[in-house]
């Protein structure tokens, strides 16, 4: 049995929830992209009876939760003239270490059967439209001291097959780098191993202006350890930051993540099980998706397109 139908029989046995994709991925995803397309979510198809829920359009049926802000989170307006809503995320009090902040992720202690496409999987894609506010990144609610900020603002990601909600597999995100602030791919091939970053090297507040829409794209390939970044369409120049192999390239292959169904996934902050507030990001969200295969740069740039122009 393919990983395709054996996600899709899991989901609707309900490993995960009762539900299975409310229908296909919409029209304006591109053709090539939909058979590999593990997770996407729009924000148009609210969970029925259960606004708090978003349903997955991807083949693996995997429910999103909307934490803390519940159905307040789902917001008018699209990142693309083909989207009616966008999904919102924030820190809610920066000075208490509480567990309020406004994200979205899936979560299980034992691995979400539905996302077994990630089990094993020789190369990924984290992408989507990416609203931020001139808020991050955020005061860290975690330590007394007022002037003290987060080194990261979460993105999107797929948690590792041991994470606690916040390590991964392969993850969006924005961090500190020598210090300084870049937009990042960050991935991890082995779930006891070691990440690799791949920094973009133009300044972040460029990549991501205040209030604006922009296109970001992050591919992974575990078997050749190459990753990429793209914003509207484009590569984004970068460099990697853990010298060595820290992906552990240098036995013999094939070379894929490891054989554990991911733990879920994380959007705008860390520990999506909400046990913990981390990274949490002042930020809009729209047409995320998750694939299980690295896009190629000429899709990157079809996908952008077709979604601006519909």
């Amino acid at each position: 049995m393919s990983r395709r139908v054996l996600a899709g029989a899991l989901a609707v046995l309900g490993c995960l929830s009762l539900t299975t994709p409310a229908s296909a991925a919409p029209e304006y995803v591109l053709p090539s992209l939909k058979p590999d397309l593990v997770v996407y979510y729009d924000f148009e198809h609210p969970l029925p009876g259960n606004p708090a829920k978003e349903q997955d359009q991807g083949f693996s049926g995997t429910t999103l939760d909307l934490v803390n802000g519940g159905a307040e989170m789902r917001a008018a307006g699209g990142a693309h003239p083909a989207s009616a809503n966008h999904l919102t995320t924030r820190q809610v009090a920066p000075d208490t270490a509480g567990n309020d902040d406004w994200k979205a992720g899936v979560y299980s202690p034992t691995g979400v059967p539905s996302m077994r496409a990630f089990n094993a999987v020789r190369q990924t894609t984290v992408m989507g439209w990416f609203r931020m506010s001139a808020h991050n990144p955020a005061p860290n609610s975690g330590t007394p001291a007022p002037g003290d900020f987060y080194n990261a603002v979460g993105l999107a990601g797929v948690l590792s097959g041991t994470s606690d909600g916040h390590g991964v597999r392969a993850l969006l995100e924005l961090i500190q780098v020598d210090g300084e602030l870049r937009v990042v791919a960050l991935g991890r091939r082995l779930d006891s191993g070691a990440s690799q970053t791949f920094a973009a090297q133009q300044d972040w507040r460029s990549i991501l202006p205040p209030d604006e829409w922009v296109f970001l794209a992050a591919t992974f390939d575990f078997g050749t350890g190459e990753m990429a970044l793209y914003r509207n369409g484009r590569p984004l120049p970068g460099f990697y930051v853990t010298p060595g192999d820290p992906w552990e390239l240098g036995g013999p292959g094939p070379h894929v993540s490891s054989p554990t169904d991911p733990r879920g996934i994380k959007i705008g902050g860390s520990f999506p099980q909400d046990t913990r507030e981390a990274n949490p990001c002042d930020c809009g969200f729209d047409s995320l998706m998750f694939l299980d295969r690295a896009v190629t740069r000429w899709e990157v740039l079809a996908q952008y397109h077709r979604a601006v122009r519909e």
